[in-house]
């Protein structure tokens, strides 16, 4: 370490590597706080469609043309009013 030049171009190399690492710590930090940021918004997005699906299953659940079978889901009936057992539509072949 005798020679002067040696000496300033450690140094200015170690300057550099500390830059760089700094620079990759803060593109780091904003890449986590990215996905931090989306798994959010996917959170509330869920809980969003959650709330509305229970909505609209709480109000059909009044409608008196609106049934849910297990089966199907949610059903529309053809109109008129609720009924308690579904009928039986018999298909003769001809």
């Amino acid at each position: 370490m005798d020679d002067p030049k040696t000496l300033w171009l450690n140094l200015t190399n170690i300057a550099l590597g500390l830059v760089v690492l700094v620079c990759i710590a803060v593109v780091a930090y904003g890449v986590l706080q990215e996905f931090a940021l989306r798994r959010k918004k996917r959170a509330a997005a869920f809980i969003e469609i959650d709330r509305d699906m229970k909505n609209l299953a709480a109000a059909a659940a009044h409608d008196d043309h609106a049934f849910h079978l297990p089966e199907l889901g949610l059903t529309m009936a053809d109109g008129g009013e609720r009924t308690d057992a579904p009928e039986r539509v018999s298909r003769r072949k001809k």
